[in-house]
């Protein structure tokens, strides 16, 4: 178990404070989220001393505001990592990525599971999810939060109708909301949204539209976003009617929004009859040039992409697209996905990789990486880091920054350590 290093101190010393506000649209190189985390090397596989442990639910989403990290979920208890106090926190928490201290401050009641994080511009941050208020205000699905007290900010009220919020990103002065939701204030907005960051008001230059559900009910699960470029999958089948199942690209690269010349019918198969929509998380690499999509979907075969991640190129043309790689867990589920540069983080319930004849068992080349490992981002095979940890039901949230990797999850053995649903691999 690492405590806090110098080494350690000083690159977390050095994170920058969150999202700049440049202007809304630029084609800048950098992306807000998730992060801002772009490493030379894999992290240490063994964990941090100080994160706090969540003890009860499950850790769902991260947000890095400035030395802040805003921790969400399904929980109520929280305690330090010295010891001390058991504390009550409804579903968000916030701690300092430096030392590990929970914040007294911080503590608005959510009244409902938080789901998707962001960070917002001047000490704030974005929350989603499926409560209806937020420290004693309205706040249906999303709101928006100081980080230094955890009070709403009443400005931003986007009044968003008919369902949750399950994916935010913070990208070039906008926020994109993702979810199962129907409209935001008056605005038909199905599934996906372009919001001010300020008010919260839709965008009117953003109306793509995901359709033709596969699960009876249109969602977005997960989002990412690079310059010129916003990710999406979920459970429709079109995005503004072009035929885009289950994941598709939108250019974002002008004040008006349209989907992107992109497609591909890799999760056009059907898995197992429970998963009618298998994607789960995606992100981008640094630069932008590819990301990456994990899924769930029980066992499917070498030929499918159930219970995989997968590469894919975000500047390739064309309808049928193919995934550059990809690795099989065997018939285990992939839920969280993290693109360093050095490495491909996925996580999930899964217990092997590189294991595309399994099916439920070790196939011939099959590695042990029980519920959390690392991909080579060229090759697509695993990486020799191994933390382990319990599976659980997965991981469900991760975020790289300048200083390590934060993961939550529902379980509480990390790199063979006590570390309740929420640890930190270091770069040091």
């Amino acid at each position: 178990m690492l405590a806090p290093t110098t080494a350690v101190l000083t690159a977390l010393t050095l994170l920058a404070p969150a999202v700049p506000r440049p202007a809304p649209h630029a084609r800048a190189a950098a992306r807000a989220a998730p992060g801002e985390a772009a490493h030379t090397k894999v992290v240490s596989a063994d964990p941090v001393a100080h994160t706090p442990h969540v003890l009860d639910g499950i850790v769902t989403a991260f947000a890095l505001v400035g030395r802040t990290v805003v921790v969400g979920g399904s929980f109520s208890r929280v305690r330090e990592a010295r010891g001390g106090a058991t504390l009550e926190r409804d579903n968000l928490f916030a701690f300092d990525v430096v030392t590990g201290r929970v914040s007294e401050a911080f503590a608005p009641v959510a009244d409902g599971p938080v789901a998707a994080l962001a960070p917002g511009e001047g000490g704030t941050v974005y929350a989603g999810g499926s409560f209806g208020s937020i420290g004693g205000r309205r706040a249906a699905a999303l709101a928006k939060l100081r980080v230094t007290d955890g009070t709403t900010v009443p400005e931003f009220d986007p009044r968003v109708f008919g369902g949750d919020v399950s994916a935010l990103v913070a990208h070039e002065g906008a926020l994109y909301a993702g979810g199962d939701f129907i409209r935001v204030g008056r605005t038909p907005r199905p599934a996906l949204a372009r919001l001010d960051p300020v008010t919260g008001a839709p965008d009117p230059g953003f109306t793509v539209t995901p359709g033709d559900s596969i699960s009876g009910r249109t969602k977005v699960i997960a989002m990412a976003a690079t310059a010129g470029r916003l990710a999406v999958d979920g459970s429709f089948t079109t995005l503004d009617g072009l035929d885009r199942h289950q994941l598709g690209l939108i250019d974002i690269s002008g004040a008006t929004a349209k989907v992107a010349p992109w497609r591909t019918d890799a999760y056009k198969p059907v898995c197992r009859e429970p998963f009618p929509t298998y994607v789960r998380g995606l992100d981008f690499s640094p630069r932008g040039d590819y990301f990456v999509v994990v899924t769930t979907g029980g066992y499917g075969g070498a030929r499918k992409l159930c219970d995989t991640a997968a590469r894919f190129e975000t500047f390739s043309r064309g309808d049928t697209i193919k995934p550059t790689w990809v690795n099989h867990t065997g018939g285990d589920s992939l839920y969280s996905v993290a693109l360093t540069g050095a490495a491909i983080y996925v996580g999930g319930h899964q217990r092997w990789l590189d294991n595309p004849r399994g099916h439920d068992d070790a196939g011939a080349g099959a590695v042990s990486r029980p519920g959390i490992g690392a991909i080579h981002p060229r090759t697509g095979k695993a990486l020799r880091w191994n933390p382990t940890r319990d599976r659980g039901v997965g991981v469900k949230a991760f975020l790289p920054h300048r200083g390590g990797l934060l993961v939550g999850s529902d379980t509480t053995r990390l790199g063979r350590e006590y570390h309740a649903r929420v640890g930190m691999f270091p770069l040091s």
